[in-house]
């Protein structure tokens, strides 16, 4: 991902089991019902698989902190519907609900008339969009997502918010496993930046600008300034783009704080175009011929995106354990007994 950092805080290891249940608790005693927590926890421990540990377990801390400070959120709600679509108010909600909800409406319309847009507003951190394309390619269709929010990027040549860190993900079903490309439009990533300000940790050299302006490695003065943004004036206008589609979904251009997040899918049976199997078994063709392609010198095999996320996730699900910030563990252990 892009902007990914290491951190030099101390670390403990937890078995898998005490990791879910660390988070677990915490987000119950926080007030969600057992059915939330589980969702939410779900998918913070995927990332902890996945080797994105910033928005793991320590996203739950940041979950957490932001309920405590705001009204308590309201139902999610549909509303506006075709056969073929769906507009939904988050209520404020978390984004790892809203964005399940929508997932689940969008599916079963496009199990029903072959395609769906589903867009979701009022809502925030919505996690890795990966996470839900995983289940749209496992039900054998093609996804994509895109997702705005409040500004905290710069366009290419500024220093001043504009952006969001806008995500975008695309997937694709084939016979080998899924083919999914999730990336963030920001050069670094909202919860890298929030969890290195939480463990007094510097930002890598030239990934944000402080609100005068100026090149900052101070994280907290980055989140009062500006990110850059990734892949230079291409990588600004595909996230001009993303957030435009995050406005369609319904969402503010410019939200105050942490809220009002655009969340944007359309989901694809690919037998409205053709043969389903045919196109996973060219799929699964293709990307074996990009894995085949001759590396440069000296460096690794080429990989397919998603190829990392599997490799590793198999492994730490082998070894059952999982290493996180310390400071973070024991937050969280402290949240739940304050129940």
């Amino acid at each position: 991902m892009p902007g990914s950092t290491t951190t030099s805080a101390p670390t403990v290891d937890l078995t898998l089991e005490d990791a879910l249940r660390t988070v677990t608790e915490a987000l119950v005693a926080t007030g969600y019902a057992t059915e939330e927590a589980a969702v939410i926890a779900d998918h913070l421990m995927d990332c902890e698989l996945r080797g994105l540990s910033y928005a793991g377990l320590a996203r739950a801390v940041s979950i957490i902190e932001r309920l405590r400070t705001t009204e308590p959120p309201q139902s999610i709600r549909v509303d506006r519907e075709t056969p073929v679509s769906a507009a939904l108010d988050g209520g404020d909600q978390v984004g790892y609900l809203v964005a399940a909800h929508a997932i689940e409406i969008g599916l079963e319309k496009a199990r029903a008339q072959g395609m769906a847009v589903v867009g979701a507003r009022r809502t925030w951190y919505t996690g890795m969009f990966s996470y839900y394309l995983e289940g749209v390619v496992d039900a054998g269709f093609v996804g994509m997502i895109a997702g705005s929010g409040p500004a905290v990027v710069a366009p290419y040549g500024g220093t001043e918010a504009r952006f969001s860190t806008n995500p975008i993900a695309f997937g694709f079903p084939t016979v080998d496993g899924p083919v999914i490309w999730d990336i963030g439009t920001s050069s670094i990533t909202h919860a890298e930046v929030t969890l290195a300000r939480r463990l007094g940790e510097p930002l890598p050299e030239g990934k944000a600008y402080d609100a005068a302006g100026l090149p900052t490695t101070d994280p907290a003065a980055a989140l009062q300034g500006a990110f850059a943004v990734w892949g230079g004036h291409k990588g600004s206008g595909l996230a001009l783009v993303v957030h435009l589609l995050g406005m369609l979904a319904g969402a503010s251009a410019a939200p105050q704080g942490v809220s009002d997040c655009g969340f944007l899918a359309v989901i694809v049976d690919p037998s409205i175009l053709g043969d389903a199997a045919d196109f996973a078994a060219r799929a699964a063709a293709f990307a074996e011929s990009v894995r085949a392609t001759r590396p440069v010198e000296g460096e690794a095999a080429v990989r397919v995106p998603f190829d990392r996320s599997a490799a590793l996730r198999t492994a730490i699900r082998r070894r059952g354990t999982i290493e996180v910030s310390a400071p973070v563990v024991e937050t969280l252990r402290q949240i739940a007994l304050e129940k």
